[in-house]
């Protein structure tokens, strides 16, 4: 599985449920919710005045090892 901005963040913790703490360091700490779980990463980030390019390279970063 490769992220981009476009993955939808339920379908990345359901194949890589060890990114959890980086959703969780970043203030996305409604993983659960059945609305943040259908989001694009891009959509989460907005809402969380993040970069999603930034992340999106760490969650690739982590799920490489």
């Amino acid at each position: 599985m490769v992220i981009t901005k476009n993955t939808i963040i339920g379908d990345i913790l359901d194949n890589h449920p060890e990114t959890e703490p980086i959703f969780l360091e970043i203030g996305m700490h409604c993983l659960t919710c059945p609305c943040s779980r259908g989001e694009t990463v891009e959509e989460a980030c907005d809402v969380h005045g993040t970069d999603a390019d930034a992340l999106v390279e760490k969650l690739n970063k982590a799920i490489s090892k």
